[in-house]
């Protein structure tokens, strides 16, 4: 007679539900149960260990978790597949075109080269940390073969490594995509929890802007006097409206006896509509802004220059109801305003600068004329103040150095 001690070890018998355990011909151990899936259905894994002990500790954990109600992870694919499937079935129908396009962008040239391999199921916060520290010191131009692909090789492809290294900013951005994906990973139940969250890849530092000077904005203003569309140059300095907010101002936006503006759409260029007009950049963003007495008189004067442009277009004219327009009554492309932006501050004498410094502008003309960062951040329609805040910190410690400097004279006075 037996007892349950002779009994061989994967021959015992355990509790219904607690799954089997047994040895394989090649010696490993294998234990398999019924645990949640998605859908709320239940599925039979199998889990492996080299001893008995391993392999049941490996089961128990999964019908631990299961019973807390946590579906095991049902992808069996590699991040590549999954990174495809996000970007045309998800973030399509939740991302405007241009956002997108520049996630397929990092998907294709970053992500799936690096991590695609992986299985997503099996994929640990320390692969995303060794493939990003890689990333940070890898030169691009080498990697991706830039150099080869000129006219003329002047670097890496003759042996003259330039260390084209990806900037902090950009480091942040693929981690960011990254992040987004796996998360949604984990809210279809793909995965159990978003391995990316836990890699820190440090601040990286704000982009530095040179904003205009008062006596270099004055100039500048002085430079679009006669311009056909000085209306919009005046506009953009003294509200420190976007370049896609202001080409998609409407006439029916203005209300000059009011002397305000409602900031509702912006206009964009984009791959598959061409100058498309969208909803605001965020809901912060729309808005509505009070019009400066200058501002008033400049779109004033647009408003009689189109005229006589609809008029000397005749049957040419496209009526497009926007506030400023090309010659023939049509949208104006983004990239003509900045060509005709650029022309501009090389006549008037100006360094170059970008047209969203001319919003940096007007926030620190602001901030150096005291004007409470509350009232800039209702302006610029920034979604929370503490935007305003680190963007503009340079110009706030500014101040913070002349107003002590004031209070020193004024009790160093006798």
């Amino acid at each position: 007679m037996t007892t349950p001690g002779d009994t061989p070890a994967s021959r015992r018998v355990r509790a219904n539900g607690d799954g089997t355990v047994y040895q394989r011909k090649d010696s490993r151990w294998e234990a398999a149960g019924y645990v949640l899936a998605p859908g709320n259905t239940r599925r039979r894994v199998r889990v492996y260990g080299t001893t008995r002990k391993e392999a049941l500790a490996k089961l128990t954990e999964k019908i631990a978790a299961s019973n807390r109600g946590l579906p095991i992870p049902s992808a069996q694919g590699g991040v590549a597949a999954y990174l495809t499937y996000w970007l045309e079935h998800v973030a399509v129908h939740h991302l405007r075109e241009n956002t997108h396009t520049r996630y397929t962008a990092c998907v294709n040239r970053y992500l799936i080269p690096g991590l695609g391999k992986k299985k997503l199921t099996k994929l640990t916060a320390k692969d995303i940390r060794t493939w990003l520290n890689q990333l940070r010191t890898t030169c691009q131009c080498c990697i991706r073969r830039i150099d080869a692909r000129r006219d003329q090789p002047r670097c890496c492809a003759i042996g003259q490594c330039c260390s084209k290294l990806l900037s902090p900013l950009t480091l942040t951005y693929i981690h960011s995509v990254l992040k987004s994906a796996l998360e949604h990973a984990v809210c279809e139940e793909e995965i159990p929890r978003n391995v990316a969250r836990n890699v820190r890849t440090g601040t990286p530092r704000p982009r530095r802007f040179e904003p205009l000077t008062a006596d270099e904005a004055r100039q500048f203003l002085a430079a679009t006097r006669g311009h056909r569309l000085h209306a919009l140059f005046e506009l953009a300095l003294h509200t420190g409206l976007r370049k896609g907010e202001l080409l998609g101002l409407r006439w029916e936006d203005l209300n000059l006896d009011a002397s305000t503006a409602a900031i509702r759409r912006t206009l964009q260029r984009t791959n598959a509509g061409g100058l498309t007009t969208l909803p605001t950049k965020t809901r912060a963003s729309e808005r509505r802004i009070a019009l400066p007495a200058r501002c008033l008189q400049s779109l004033k004067l647009q408003r009689e220059q189109q005229q006589r442009e609809r008029e000397a277009a005749g049957t040419a004219w496209q009526d497009s109801g926007h506030v400023f327009t090309t010659a023939q009554g049509s949208a104006i492309d983004p990239t003509n305003l900045t060509r005709a932006f650029l022309t501009l501050l090389r006549s008037a004498g100006l360094r170059r600068i970008r047209f969203h410094d001319l919003r940096h502008s007007t926030a620190t003309l602001l901030l150096e004329q005291g004007v409470e960062l509350v009232v800039i951040k209702e302006l610029l329609g920034h979604a929370h103040i503490g935007v305003t805040a680190t963007v503009y910190a340079h110009v706030r410690l500014r101040l913070q150095r002349e107003a002590m400097t004031a209070l020193g004279d004024a009790l160093n006075r006798p």
